[in-house]
């Protein structure tokens, strides 16, 4: 079995090929044979799991194994205690309830990379992290969250999936696991 663990960079497409020329996993990983478990939208960053193993792939992705996934959320604005409540309560999406989530403010994440392009800074906005730890894995479904509580998202990186760690990695980055 093969399992590779990748920092996926902003702009990249979670996937080996595109007829428009945008950047894929085969610019960053020469590995026959595996597949991303689970996706992350071209915009987002961080920990993306690729392996050949379909048993491993299904337990990752599937939402009813209910596979902890931990994001760092930088937001618009400083959420509120009732904010971060309805993140941890659970939240009505177009798609129905979310399942309730950890949430919590933290500090910068440490020895975060430069994004590139930057997060548009605002002068007259404030923006926070967030820690958001999900059971589940909907379209967009972190975006959704943060939006429907007033917070728009500003960047976003998967931290955690499972036992599985970005600790380690640089953007662009992969290892085996």
């Amino acid at each position: 079995m093969v399992l590779i663990l990748l920092n996926k960079p902003f702009g990249v497409l979670c996937q080996f090929t595109d007829g428009e020329g945008r950047a894929t996993l085969a610019d960053l990983v020469d590995v026959p044979g595996v597949y991303p478990a689970g996706r992350l939208d071209r915009d987002s960053e961080g920990l993306l799991i690729l392996t050949d193993n379909g048993r491993v792939q299904s337990r990752i992705a599937e939402p009813k194994y209910k596979t902890p996934k931990t994001y760092w959320v930088q937001v618009e604005r400083i959420p509120d205690d009732a904010a971060l409540q309805a993140l941890r309560d659970g939240l009505p999406l177009k798609d129905g309830m979310t399942r309730p989530a950890d949430a919590e403010r933290i500090d910068p994440p440490p020895d975060l990379w430069p994004r590139d392009p930057p997060v548009r800074a605002r002068k007259t906005v404030p923006d926070c992290w967030l820690s958001l730890t999900i059971r589940e894995g909907r379209n967009r479904q972190v975006r959704r969250m943060t939006a429907a509580v007033g917070h728009p998202t500003l960047r976003l990186i998967r931290a955690r999936i499972g036992e599985w760690s970005l600790e380690g990695l640089a953007s662009g980055e992969w290892r085996y696991g």
